[in-house]
């Protein structure tokens, strides 16, 4: 247990509480170089194929910057991997699900939108105010966010720092699914579990070739491209095993190699 995040390992899955409740789960420098510490624990874990993000409490998510923190002085320095350890990660291979318990504002939000998946209880609200308050969305927000919704719907949120609730972001596009309040976090084990039956080299090799061939111009640019992803899982056990499964109509053991 971390002095700023809370951390539970559960077979295959980690899963990562900011745990600062009493700031609504805003991060300051100290907690970001504490979660930049626990994802590199995580990639580097070959036992661990999945991880959860959530906050403490029952009102935040995260809060985003710890304004009151940086006003007292506070230093503002980050990890290479940018706020909370993941928004600058950017070749990660190992899904991440965000459990919206709460409300996600500006660096909260970009951390939401640095996941996967983004399961939000229905009392969540989303924003990137920041220029309300003389800042910009630099932690990925202005990047992501018209990346996964349509341009004139995210200028809607980043020119105004509006407040959008769970179901109108599940309209727009950016979440997943909106779950009843107080049940994200299980609801979110339960789609981990789901991915949990599929074999973690064929996750990580589709997120890798999703990840690198939107970067391509065209879909036939895409399809076109040798990934090295492919051939690392043309020649693991997991793809031996999947199908030798299927025949013997058994579940399959994967080893995640």
């Amino acid at each position: 247990m971390g002095e700023y995040s809370t951390v539970e390992k559960d077979g295959h899955l980690l899963i990562v509480t900011v745990n600062r409740p009493e700031r609504m789960n805003a991060l300051h420098s100290m907690a970001h170089f504490e979660l930049a510490e626990v994802f590199d624990e995580f990639e580097a874990d070959d036992g661990l194929w999945i991880a959860i993000l959530t906050g403490a409490g029952d009102r935040a998510f995260s809060a985003g910057n710890d304004l009151k923190f940086q006003a007292e002085g506070g230093t503002r320095d980050k990890p290479d991997t940018g706020f909370g350890g993941i928004v600058r990660r950017f070749g990660r291979t190992k899904p991440i699900i965000a459990a919206v318990n709460g409300v996600a504002m500006g660096g909260g939000f970009e951390l939401a939108l640095a996941c996967d998946i983004i399961l939000a209880a229905e009392n969540a609200k989303f924003a990137l105010p920041e220029p309300l308050v003389g800042l910009a969305a630099m932690s990925g927000g202005l990047h992501r966010l018209p990346r996964v919704i349509p341009r004139h719907q995210a200028l809607g949120m980043i020119l105004t720092g509006r407040h959008v609730s769970a179901e109108e972001g599940y309209r727009f596009g950016f979440v997943t699914e909106v779950v009843q309040e107080g049940k994200v976090l299980e609801y979110a084990k339960e789609w981990a579990g789901k991915i949990l039956k599929c074999s973690p080299v064929s996750i990580r090799t589709s997120m890798e070739v999703m990840r690198l061939g939107l970067e391509k111009a065209s879909v036939q640019e895409a399809i076109e491209t040798v990934y090295a992803a492919e051939e690392v899982l043309r020649n693991s056990e997991d793809f031996v095993e999947g199908p030798k499964a299927f025949s013997e109509k058994r579940a399959p053991d994967w080893k995640g190699r």
